[in-house]
């Protein structure tokens, strides 16, 4: 497992912008969009102070994760993911079980990807026009094509840690972090857990795989798991 290397302490984060780079960009794929990135701090805070939000990991005295076993953090949450004032804006939320997060997409105009949505998105190409060296309609081993190389996993890469958005290598229909980074909640559910799919900077590539059937307790949050939204889109429709 990675070591947390503390970066430069970033005050007043809240205020700073969010939207640069891929961050708030959203990829139309058929009759739904999916958020390029995974969900930032920097986007749930704003979401946070307009509604009075505070999350379970808060109120019930910090977010946890594992080191042989899972241990409580006191002071981890969404806004600290790691304890510490986070080095930017635009990491992952995490801290945030399937309910917080489901409701955050809903304020956004959308939903939780299904998991069927989600794994389409993540290893079918369906861009028009894609770049080089993507093609239309082929479906990849990896989110990242045709290897797991320059996602944020447990082995060796310049992250110790989760990365910020836009930080890894863009992969199928131009997104990002799909494998790896931290894992994203679905709505597919097996009585009260739901799944999670691509992984996290704590497990080594294996996990990114589109077979991987990974669920969790639905009230479930941990330094390893956030999320991405969903829109429903109506035919020949622009995401916003």
């Amino acid at each position: 497992m990675k070591l947390w290397l503390t970066g430069m302490l970033l005050t007043g984060m809240a205020a700073c912008s969010y939207a640069q780079g891929p961050v708030g960009q959203r990829v139309s794929l058929g009759l739904f969009a999916i958020d390029r990135t995974e969900v930032t701090i920097g986007q749930f805070a704003r979401y946070a102070e307009l509604n009075g939000v505070v999350t379970r990991a808060e109120r019930e005295g910090g977010g946890v994760e594992y080191l042989g076993g899972w241990q409580r953090r006191a002071g981890w949450s969404w806004r600290t993911p790691d304890g510490v004032t986070p080095s930017s804006p635009n990491l992952p939320a995490v801290h945030l079980d399937f309910s917080e997060s489901q409701a955050y997409c809903r304020w956004a105009g959308g939903r939780l990807p299904t998991g069927a949505e989600w794994q389409k998105a993540g290893f079918t190409e369906m861009r028009d026009a894609p770049p080089a060296p993507w093609v239309k309609g082929q479906t990849y081993p990896w989110t990242t094509g045709d290897s797991p190389q320059g996602a944020n996993t447990s082995d060796p890469d310049p992250w110790p840690r989760a990365a910020p958005a836009g930080a890894t290598r863009q992969g199928v229909n131009g997104l990002y972090d799909m494998g790896a980074n931290v894992w994203e909640w679905t709505t597919d559910a097996k009585g009260d857990t739901r799944r999670t799919v691509g992984g996290s900077w704590w497990y080594g590539a294996f996990n990114m795989k589109a077979d991987v059937q990974a669920f969790k307790a639905a009230d479930f949050y941990a330094v390893y798991v956030g999320f991405r939204c969903a829109y429903d889109l109506a035919p020949g429709k622009v995401p916003a």
